[in-house]
């Protein structure tokens, strides 16, 4: 996997990109860009893009996926983000997987909100 790192500037409304890294995986490119929205907070933007090629393998276009993360999920995204990685490495290595913390401690009855993201 190879990293690059970039500053950019651009100027008006939460397209202002502050901080981005670039980091190359495969056939994919994962973009992680700082941006500054029109409150003066600032938010993390994920993107991922993907070259498909058509059918017959004259054209070729990039998919991409974005979400957004707020400063205030940074915590609770990187617990899940370390537990599931933890989970992905445990199956890898053969062990038996131990569930996540957080999912045994949630009853049915809770207020959280759970997504189930796929690209």
């Amino acid at each position: 996997m190879e990293d690059s790192v970039k500053k950019t500037q651009v100027e008006g409304g939460d397209k202002e990109i502050l901080y981005s890294k670039a980091i190359k995986a495969g056939k994919r490119i994962y973009y992680l860009d700082v941006k500054r929205n029109l409150k003066d907070d600032l938010f993390l933007a994920v993107t991922e893009s993907k070259k498909v090629q058509s059918k017959n393998g004259t054209q070729v276009s990039f998919e991409k996926h974005k979400i957004f993360l707020y400063k205030e999920d940074f915590e609770k995204f990187m617990e899940g983000m370390n537990d599931v990685i933890n989970y992905i490495k445990q199956c890898k290595s053969g062990e038996q997987p131990v569930l996540g913390s957080e999912d045994e401690s949630l009853s049915e009855d809770s207020d959280e909100i759970k997504l189930d993201i796929e690209f």
